[in-house]
Parts: structure tokens; C-alpha cells; sequence
């Protein structure tokens, strides 16, 4: 067993010794001999009292056109530290190639690039990425609230296309996530605050001019005690998530039949998430058009979430859904998005993102009184 072993090891070896070679006879132009793989990091300073990284740099000794050489491969680690995900970790490569070279006195990158089996395949002169996925025939959900925003009232298709997307939800959030660890959890909540498609993002994106900047610090103050109330003592509360589900990203065909859009943020944490982000639309409707609340938006609102729940156990999820609902307002009320509602439209949507922040939990049954206290404010 021993020998078959370190045959293996012996063989992988080899295909890294392989994989290298060809990465850097590229970078020559020239065939090259690799003479040693080192991880380079212990003899830079043994002694070093930092125990953190994000990567084992290796050094790689190199016969080139009778020279003898060396460069550093540097690959990264999947970490705590907003780095779980390959895209993460794509990020920080791509970063480095574009700015070390910018730097005075800093080393310099030669290339950038992705492993595959057993090549190293450059990146070096690529541009923007792209995604290519199948085609979908549809009708965005967003339109069917557009039509009842002008007639005041919903269907019985309606109603049933509402039922399908909570059971839809409830049936993802059932889900336990691939390799499920606790981090991505608090990466979720960390995402929600302070990235820049979270709640700080989306403040930044209002213009210095807004009249009510004392509603966005309330929310980002409120936020960040959120974050300390769930992001690390909530962890056991991840699923498998959405992470976008909203009108824009739900595709309808005849009947209850539907795809999906867009799934975000690595398809993992909170199910308050996707709950927030498709019914807050629906107090979207309702704040715009008053008039559509009782026999629209209202009936949406109460059939979305009684089906929800009919189909998944109350594990406290309202419980968690002020952050979440508060981010949505903070995007539907955003000039940058939504440029054409009006000043009280928009504050009505804020006071009552910074009326459940400061809330103990999110009550979907009281929605009615809410808006008709946040009205008030404008």
C-alpha cells in the first residue's frame, strides 16, 4: 500500500512539475526545465509571530534558455474572510493583476489564470467575464403587478401564482446547503449590511441631496445592530436560498408555471431573504396605489404568506425579517433605481423599514396599520 501511495504522490507530482512547465514555457516562448516547488512562505520568516494567510505562495526554480530562474505561483484559499465562495477567490487574483503592476517598488505579475485538471490555463489577456445560459419563454412576474396596480384589483390566477412562488420557497428553504459550514451564514448577514449590493451600497447609491438622509442613517445604525443580533448566533439558521427572488427575476408562462432568474449571493443563507425580497413589492404596489391595497396587493401579501408557512415549519423566520425587508425598501425607494416615484412614496417606504428594524419581529398581519402610521411621517 505504501508503494502504491507513493506512486500516486509521485505521479501528481509530476503533473504539477508538468502544468507548471507549460505555464511558464508560455510566459519564455521557449521550452523550460523546472527545477524545484517550494512553498515559499517558512523560510521568508520562521520565527514570524502572523499565523494568518490567505495562501501558501510556492517557489518555483526554473532552466530557461540555459538561465536558471524562479517566480512565485501564488493560488487561494477558501477562508472566513469573504472568501468561501471561487468567485471570492477569482476576485482577489484578477485584482492583483490588474493593480500590482501599477504599484511603485512592488513585485511584478506576469500572469493570471485558472486550474484544470492538469493545465494552468492563462487569463492573462482576457477582458470582461461572460455567462451563457438556456433560453426560457415568459412573462416577468413584475408585469402581472403593473396590470393590478391599474385595474385595484387581483385574480384567481393571481392568487394562484402567489401560492406557487411561497411553495416554491418553501420547498428551497427545505434544502439543506452543499457542504454546509457556519461562516456562510455570517457571510450572508455581512453581505446584507455592508457590501456594496447591501444596505451600505444601496444608501451610497442616494444622492447627497436626499431630504430624508436621516431615515438611511437610522437604517444603517439599526443594521449594524442586526448584524450583531444574527450574523454569529444565528449560524444553524442556514438553508439554501434564492438570494434574489423578486418580480424582475420570475419568468411566468401559462398558469402557475415559472422559472427562475438570477439566483444570487452563493444560493445560501437566510430564508427571510427571499420571503423580503418578492413580498415587500407587493407594500411596493400597495404604498404607490392605496387604492389597490384592499382587493390587490392586500390579498397577494396575506395568500404569500399563509402558504409559506402552510408548507414550511415556523422556525422563527419572521423573527429575522426586518433587516432583509428593510434592504428591499431601501432599493425600491432608491432615486438611482426607481427614479419616478415620489418623495412620500419613498419615505413611507423608509419609516416603515426603520419602524420594523426597530421592532422585535416582522408581523405580517399588522402591514395595514403600519403604512397607515408611517403615512403619517411624510
Amino acid at each position: 500500500m505504501t508503494v502504491v501511495a507513493s506512486e500516486v504522490c509521485a505521479s501528481e507530482r509530476d503533473r504539477e512539475r508538468s502544468a507548471v512547465a507549460g505555464m511558464i514555457a508560455r510566459l519564455e516562448g521557449t521550452p523550460v526545465e523546472v527545477l524545484s516547488i517550494e512553498p515559499l512562505a517558512g523560510d521568508r520568516a520562521p520565527t514570524e509571530l502572523k499565523r494568518m494567510g490567505y495562501g501558501v505562495p510556492l517557489l518555483v526554480r526554473y532552466r530557461a534558455s540555459g538561465s536558471a530562474k524562479c517566480l512565485v505561483l501564488r493560488t487561494q484559499a477558501p477562508n472566513w474572510f469573504g472568501h468561501d465562495r471561487r468567485s471570492d477567490r477569482a476576485c482577489l487574483s484578477l485584482l492583483a493583476a490588474d493593480t500590482y503592476n501599477q504599484q511603485p517598488r512592488h513585485i511584478a505579475v506576469h500572469d493570471v489564470g485558472v486550474m484544470r485538471g492538469g493545465e494552468l490555463l492563462s487569463l492573462r489577456h482576457a477582458g470582461e467575464f461572460y455567462l451563457v445560459t438556456n433560453y426560457v419563454e415568459g412573462s416577468l412576474y413584475a408585469n402581472d403587478l403593473r396590470r393590478i396596480e391599474q385595474h385595484g384589483h387581483c385574480t384567481a390566477l393571481d392568487l394562484a401564482r402567489v401560492k406557487a412562488l411561497a411553495a416554491h420557497l418553501a420547498e428551497v428553504h427545505s434544502m439543506a446547503p452543499v457542504a454546509p459550514a457556519p461562516e456562510m451564514y455570517t457571510r450572508a448577514i455581512r453581505d446584507l449590511v455592508g457590501s456594496g449590493e447591501g444596505i451600505f451600497g444601496i444608501v451610497d447609491s442616494y444622492p447627497e441631496s436626499f431630504v430624508r438622509t436621516d431615515l438611511l442613517i437610522r437604517i444603517e445604525t439599526l443594521a449594524v445592530q442586526w448584524r450583531q443580533r444574527i450574523g454569529r448566533k444565528k449560524t444553524h439558521r442556514l438553508r439554501r436560498t434564492h438570494g434574489d427572488f423578486h418580480p424582475y427575476n420570475v419568468l411566468f408562462r401559462e398558469g402557475t408555471d415559472f422559472t427562475a432568474l438570477d439566483a444570487s449571493r452563493g444560493g445560501v443563507g437566510e430564508p427571510a431573504d427571499d420571503l423580503a425580497a418578492m413580498s415587500v413589492n407587493f407594500l411596493f404596489g400597495g404604498v404607490r396605489h392605496p387604492e389597490a391595497w384592499s382587493e390587490g396587493f392586500g390579498p397577494l401579501w396575506r395568500a404569500f404568506f399563509a402558504e409559506y408557512f402552510e408548507r414550511a415549519p415556523d422556525d422563527g423566520v419572521l423573527e429575522h425579517m426586518a433587516p432583509f425587508v428593510a434592504w428591499r425598501a431601501l432599493v425600491l425607494a432608491s432615486p438611482a433605481w426607481y427614479p419616478d416615484i415620489s418623495d412620500a412614496v419613498r419615505t413611507t417606504l423608509l419609516a416603515a423599514a426603520v419602524h420594523w428594524l426597530e421592532g422585535a419581529a416582522f408581523d405580517p398581519e399588522t402591514i395595514e396599520a403600519t403604512l397607515v402610521a408611517r403615512r403619517s411621517l411624510t
